[in-house]
């Protein structure tokens, strides 16, 4: 497979989704956008061994089969706002995704979504044994992070 895997968007959708990103050491968590680009949907958890490189093939699989148009990646920031080495990480991973795929990619602050997103998981009505998977958390996340975008441009379009 060729390093470049650049997509054109879908020319049959009028409103493409938006793919949902919270970028872990050890999982990448995904959301999806419905074709309406209002409500955002837990998707998958992909694996990735730290210090490896992402899992390309699986995200382009992703991207293509849910006609993903553009991406919106958690930037993870500390506390008082200000960047770490992680968001560096986070932002040369979407950087390297956008001159992949050819897709912009849009940053949310994702402070504070791994706590809100285990709560919405252990508040689900799913089975204990479920609730308990360690990437229901990422993908609860990755949605988190793309609603609150998804809501931030239905206010700023208005």
């Amino acid at each position: 497979m060729s390093d470049d895997w650049r997509l054109t968007p879908p020319q049959h959708l009028s409103m493409p989704r938006y793919l949902g990103i919270d970028y872990g050491e050890r999982r990448i968590g995904l959301a999806v956008s419905d074709p309406t680009r209002t409500i955002a949907s837990p998707l998958t958890t992909l694996t990735r061994r730290p210090g490896k490189r992402p899992p390309w093939a699986e995200l382009e699989r992703v991207i293509r089969e849910k006609e993903v148009d553009a991406v919106v990646v958690g930037l993870p920031l500390d506390l008082e706002g200000a960047e770490t080495s992680w968001s560096r990480e986070v932002r040369d991973f979407a950087a390297r995704l956008e001159t992949k795929t050819g897709l912009k990619v849009h940053f949310v602050d994702e402070r504070l979504t791994s706590v809100m997103a285990e709560k919405a998981v252990r508040g689900s009505n799913l089975p204990k044994g479920r609730r308990e998977e360690k990437g229901r958390v990422d993908e609860a996340a990755a949605a988190i992070i793309l609603q609150s975008f998804l809501d931030r441009e239905r206010t700023r379009n208005g």
